[in-house]
């Protein structure tokens, strides 16, 4: 550990080095935070009181939404408070333990719309094995692989970064301690670890992302032979989970796929994931989905049936 020695804590600059404009966004965030936390509480809510999770499709939006409000819980909070804060200030330790974390739920919620995209494959393209194929073992099996993953990843970047040397400069040009950033303070040559960095996040989402795009385009093959019915409810279902994948993967590969070293709108552009993904997809989900819109009404109803009879 004596490597970072000289550092004991780092500087977040921010979003905007201008206090006026930060006092601004700092209520646009707080309310996009109240947005995650009841769009996705809501899902998780009806998806349990309907006994939803015993369907794969809700099952694995239950875990998504849960990946959701705890992903956004590691960045957000923090993100509010230095908006109102004159000195954006976070130890040596919080931060590896917010790159740890951050990393771990993203590499979950990417198995998990993994898994996603999956059901919806098994469930069009070969609909008389689906229960056989996307039985609950399998599905639970599907989510510990997500953690297996999410895992493997996180802890392969914290144990690159905690081998670093930090001697110099301590402000990180970001809301969030994030490995590219990072990697800019590092006093030495960084050109192998910004390859391993872009090997470790920017390829695998690259080929994940791809192979989602092309399980959506044998979806759509297999669907020409369906009735005009039974294609739009399956093309409904299919283009909120595409938004959802495109939202949050775009993202993330302009992000990984460029060296450390290079100036680009990383911090802007995570904003997309931390922030405007968690709290659209409640809406994607719920407005192109007819049976998550009547599973929610029964909810309400029921909850507002039983205040009237107290």
């Amino acid at each position: 550990m004596e490597n970072h020695k000289n550092v004991t804590e780092f500087v977040f600059i921010g979003l905007w080095e201008n206090r006026q404009m930060e006092l601004l966004f700092f209520l646009l965030f707080l309310l996009c935070y109240l947005a995650v936390l009841m769009g996705n509480s809501i899902i998780l809510v009806t998806i349990i009181y309907n006994q939803l999770t015993e369907q794969p499709m809700y099952y694995f939006l239950g875990h998504l939404s849960l990946m959701d409000l705890c992903y956004t819980s590691t960045v957000v909070p923090r993100l509010i408070r230095d908006l109102a804060a004159t000195r954006k200030n976070i130890s040596y330790n919080e931060c590896m333990t917010q790159l740890f974390t951050a990393h771990l739920l993203a590499g979950v919620e990417i198995i998990i719309l993994v898994s996603m995209a999956l059901d919806r494959y098994v469930a069009i393209v070969k609909p008389l094995h689906y229960l056989i194929i996307m039985s609950r073992n399998r599905c639970d099996k599907l989510i510990a692989m997500a953690w297996a993953v999410g895992f493997w990843h996180s802890i392969a970047l914290l144990l690159m970064v905690l081998r670093l040397p930090f001697c110099g400069p301590n402000h990180i040009n970001h809301y969030l301690c994030d490995i590219k950033p990072l990697l800019k303070l590092v006093c030495k040559d960084i050109h192998v670890v910004s390859i391993l960095v872009i090997a470790n996040a920017g390829i695998v989402v690259i080929a994940i992302f791809v192979l989602l795009i092309a399980s959506y385009i044998l979806i759509l093959y297999h669907l020409r032979t369906r009735s005009s019915a039974g294609r739009h409810k399956a093309l409904s279902t299919c283009s909120s989970h595409v938004m959802v994948v495109v939202l949050f993967f775009v993202p993330c590969i302009y992000i990984y796929i460029l060296p450390a070293g290079s100036e680009n709108k990383d911090k802007e552009i995570s904003v997309f994931y931390t922030v405007i993904a968690p709290m659209l997809n409640p809406l994607i989900y719920t407005l192109r989905n007819s049976e998550m819109k009547s599973a929610m009404h029964k909810v309400w109803s029921r909850m507002s049936h039983s205040e009237l009879n107290k």
